[in-house]
Order: C-alpha cells, then sequence, then structure tokens
C-alpha cells in the first residue's frame, strides 16, 4: 500500500505534532545512532528496541505514531523520511541502524539488510546465538539496499537494518499494545542486549585503532 503522504512536510501539513505524533532524539556518541522511523503505534515495539539498545551510549531517534487509529497513516518509506531532526542526526553519525516492524505474510523471524555486510553479519549472529530467526528479506525492495535508505545515510554511507515481524515483536512485550509495551520480557533484553554488545564492541574496536594510528 502506498504511503499516505511522500515526505515530512506533506505530513506535517496534515498532521498535528504532539497529538498525532511526536519526534525523540537523544544525542550521544557519534560512531551509531540508533532510528526508529516508524515508531510509537506505526510499527508497534520498535521505538522501545532502539531506544534499549541506543541505552545511554549511542544516540538515538524515533519518530513515533500517536493516533488512537489509523497510525499507518504516518508511515513515509525509508528512502523519503526527512524529517529534519533526523536529518540533522544523520550528518553526525558514523553509522545508523534502524528498527523496524515487518508488515506483510512474507515469513517469520528478524529481517536483517543495509549495506554494512561486516555489521549486519556480526549482529546478526548475535542474534542467532540467542535463538531468534535470522534471515535476509525475500522482497529485494524490503532489503535496505538503496542508498538513499535512512539507514544507509550516516557519515558512512552503510548501516544495518533490522526488519522484526509481528510475532517476534510480540515476544518481546507483554503485547504491543500502548500499555504492554511498557513491560517487556526477558526476550527484549535479550534482543537488545545481543545488538547492543556487538555495537560496543565496534565502538571499542574504533577507540583502540585511534589510539594506535
Amino acid at each position: 500500500m502506498p504511503d499516505k503522504y511522500k515526505n515530512f512536510a506533506d505530513l506535517a501539513q496534515h498532521e498535528d505534532a504532539g497529538i498525532d505524533y511526536q519526534v525523540r532524539v537523544r544525542r550521544a556518541r557519534p560512531a551509531f545512532a540508533i532510528i526508529a522511523p516508524h515508531g510509537g503505534g506505526i510499527e508497534p515495539g520498535t521505538s522501545e528496541i532502539a531506544d534499549g539498545i541506543a541505552a545511554a551510549t549511542h544516540s538515538f531517534y524515533a519518530f513515533d505514531g500517536l493516533k488512537a487509529k489509523k497510525n499507518s497513516d504516518l508511515h513515509i518509506t525509508s528512502t523519503h523520511f526527512d524529517e529534519p531532526l533526523c536529518e540533522q542526526l544523520l550528518t553526525t553519525s558514523a553509522v545508523v541502524v534502524t528498527l523496524h516492524g515487518e508488515q506483510s505474510e512474507d515469513g517469520e523471524g528478524v529481517f536483517l539488510g543495509g549495506l554494512d555486510d561486516s555489521l549486519g553479519e556480526q549482529i546478526g549472529t548475535a542474534l542467532t546465538e540467542q535463538g531468534f530467526d535470522v534471515r535476509v528479506h525475500p522482497n529485494p525492495n524490503l532489503q535496505g539496499r538503496e542508498k538513499t535508505n535512512v539507514c544507509n545515510r550516516g557519515t558512512s554511507g552503510a548501516g544495518v537494518q533490522l526488519e522484526l515481524s509481528r510475532s517476534v515483536r510480540e515476544t518481546l512485550f507483554e503485547s504491543l499494545s500502548a500499555e504492554g509495551r511498557k513491560h517487556p520480557t526477558r526476550r527484549f533484553t535479550e534482543f537488545v542486549t545481543a545488538v547492543r554488545t556487538v555495537l560496543d564492541s565496534r565502538s571499542a574496536s574504533n577507540v583502540r585503532a585511534a589510539g594506535r594510528s
């Protein structure tokens, strides 16, 4: 289904900030930005997962749908996502990791995409070790390989896209309702810890390499 709005300016003309949607940004180290461009009620659970991965170490951004219904109206596809605060964060973040909620019927699991194949492989291995079913999305258009995809618009030009099927997201929270998402499960902790451990390790390696140069 095509997006209702072609870009953020179009959306902002018809939806009210603070009522229909909100933007949250937390800046930290420039190495990684963890972004949920379809958070809140748009793709439920993705904001909370991104926030958990970022913690106090990595930058965090979420565009949250707040509507009582029809939050899907607020979906702007990742290749067109141009909310200004997100755009600003991208200019100061080396690598972007985006969190999405897989909406189609193309299977269950965690779908790995983006152009940073090395980091993606590390994250995929860490999640597989925690028992998550990690695979590449069967639809080439949903693999996050476009240079204009928000996951690839950090300063390195390559990032990672993680799309979680609804069934996977349901295991991470008491439920995917607004109230249920306030109560993460043990699987939530296992997921965010696996991803964050990889990012922290990569950050530490970069610091050591810089120290030797």
